[in-house]
C-alpha cells in the first residue's frame, strides 16, 4: 500500500481541519450550553444545524459513502484521515453528516434498499433532515453472539409483525429520528442459525414502539442522541420493508458493521490525538514542585509512549482501510477485527495518561477527557466486544497453519 495520501485526500484534510478549527471547536461550549437551556436535554441545539449548513455550503458533506454518486466518492483509505480529524471533537462528525449510526444505516439503504426506501428514508438522511437508529442488541441474551437474538419478525399477509425487547438502540432519543433498522428472527427453526435472522425498516412513529428508558454511559446520557431500551409490541410494517430477503440479516450485518467498525476506529485516532495535544499543553504550562510537569522524566515517557501507540494504531487502521478497498470487507475481516481491539484500548491508555496529568480536573467537566474516556470505553463493546474479535483473529490465524 502507498503511505502517501492522494491529492484529493490532502485537499479534503486541509478543508476539514480548517472547518473544525474555525467552527467546530468554538461551537463545543455553545452546544453544551444550548443543550442544557431547554425544558429537556432531548432537543437539538440550534448551533448544530448552523454547523451543518456551513459544512454543506463548503461541500464537506456525506464524505463517508464509498462507491456511490451520493457521497464524495472517497475510498475507505481516503476517508480515514478525514474521519480522524472529525474524531477530535464529539460534535464534528454530525456537522459533516458523517455520524453513527446514520452512516451505517445509509450504507445499508444504499446497498440493499428498494428505490422507494431510498426516496423516503435515504434521501432525507443524506440531506441531514432526519436521523436514524439501529436496533440489534437485546438485554435478555448475550448479543455478542447475534444468533441469540430472540426478537421476532413474523409474516402476516402483506405485513410483518415485529415483537422484541432491545437496548443500546443508539439514536432513538433524537427527536429527528424517523427510521430504525431492526434485526430479528423470521425463521427461528432454520437449521442454519445464520439464516434465521433478517433486517427490516421500522418507522419511528409506528404504533407499538415504546422507549422504556434512556441508558447512560458512566453517567453520560449522550443527549440528544442517546441509547435507548425499547420495547416493540406487535409493531406492523409493510412486507416490502424487509431488506434483501428473509434470512439475510447476517449478510447485511457484515456489510454494515465492517465500515462501522473502521469508522469508529478512525475517529478514535482523532480522540487520542486530541488527548495527547491536551497532555502536552498541560505539561508545558502546569508547574508542580518548582518546575513544569514537562521537566519530569515520567511525563516525557508518557508523552512518548502515547505518540508511539497512536502512530502504530493509525497504520493498522490505514492497512484495514486499504484491505477493504482492494479485497473487500469479507477478505479484510481479520484486519478489521485487529483494529477494533487495538484502537479503543490504545485510546483509553492515552486518555488515561492525559487525565492523570490533569489531576482532579481531568475527571471533571473542566476538560473533555472524562467524556472521551467514557465514550472510548464503550467501543470495546460496540460492534462486537474485544473477546469476539480476538476469537475471530485467533481462528483466522490458525487456518493459515492448518
Amino acid at each position: 500500500m502507498e503511505f502517501e495520501y492522494s491529492k484529493k485526500t490532502k485537499m479534503y484534510m486541509e478543508q476539514v481541519t480548517d472547518f473544525v478549527n474555525k467552527h467546530v471547536y468554538p461551537a463545543e461550549a455553545v452546544f453544551a450550553e444550548q443543550l442544557n437551556q431547554g425544558p429537556t436535554r432531548w432537543q437539538v441545539p440550534p448551533i448544530m444545524e448552523e454547523l451543518k449548513a456551513k459544512a454543506r455550503e463548503r461541500g464537506l458533506w456525506n464524505l463517508f459513502l464509498p462507491e456511490s454518486e451520493r457521497g464524495a466518492g472517497l475510498t475507505n483509505l481516503e476517508y480515514a484521515p478525514l474521519c480522524e480529524i472529525m474524531g477530535r471533537s464529539p460534535i464534528a462528525a454530525e456537522s459533516f453528516n458523517c455520524s453513527a449510526p446514520d452512516t451505517g444505516n445509509m450504507e445499508v439503504l444504499e446497498r440493499y434498499g428498494r428505490p422507494e426506501h431510498k426516496k423516503e428514508w435515504l434521501e432525507p438522511l443524506l440531506e441531514g433532515k432526519i436521523r436514524s437508529a439501529f436496533a440489534m442488541t437485546e438485554p435478555k441474551v448475550a448479543s455478542s453472539d447475534a444468533t441469540n437474538i430472540e426478537s421476532s419478525i413474523t409474516r402476516d399477509g402483506d405485513s410483518y409483525v415485529i415483537n422484541g425487547h432491545k437496548w443500546w438502540t443508539s439514536g432513538i432519543g433524537d427527536p429527528r429520528c424517523k427510521i430504525l433498522i431492526f434485526m430479528g428472527k423470521t425463521d427461528a427453526k432454520n437449521a442454519d442459525k445464520y439464516k434465521q435472522q433478517s433486517m427490516i425498516l421500522v418507522p419511528r412513529d409506528a404504533p407499538g414502539i415504546k422507549v422504556l428508558r434512556m441508558l447512560t454511559v458512566f453517567g453520560y446520557d449522550d443527549a440528544p442522541h442517546g441509547h435507548g431500551e425499547v420495547l416493540f409490541e406487535n409493531v406492523r410494517v409493510p412486507a416490502t420493508n424487509l431488506l434483501l430477503g428473509e434470512g439475510r440479516g447476517f449478510e447485511i450485518a457484515q456489510g454494515r458493521l465492517g465500515p462501522g467498525r473502521i469508522h469508529h476506529c478512525m475517529r478514535q485516532i482523532g480522540v487520542a490525538e486530541r488527548a495527547l495535544e491536551l497532555m502536552c499543553t498541560r505539561a508545558t504550562k502546569r508547574v508542580a514542585f518548582g518546575k513544569p510537569l514537562a521537566d519530569n522524566d515520567i511525563t516525557l515517557e508518557r508523552i512518548a509512549q502515547s505518540r508511539i501507540e497512536i502512530d502504530q494504531a493509525r497504520l493498522l487502521v490505514l492497512h484495514a482501510a486499504y484491505m477493504m478497498d482492494t479485497v473487500g470487507n469479507k477478505a479484510a475481516r481479520q484486519a478489521i477485527a485487529e483494529i477494533k481491539v487495538a484502537v479503543p484500548n490504545m485510546t483509553l491508555n492515552v486518555v488515561d495518561r492525559a487525565m492523570q496529568l490533569h489531576g482532579g480536573g481531568g475527571v471533571s467537566q473542566e476538560f473533555p477527557l472524562a467524556f472521551m474516556w467514557a465514550h472510548s470505553r464503550t467501543l470495546r463493546f460496540a460492534d462486537g466486544p474485544d473477546e469476539v474479535h480476538r476469537r475471530q483473529i485467533g481462528r483466522l490465524e490458525l487456518r493459515k497453519h492448518a
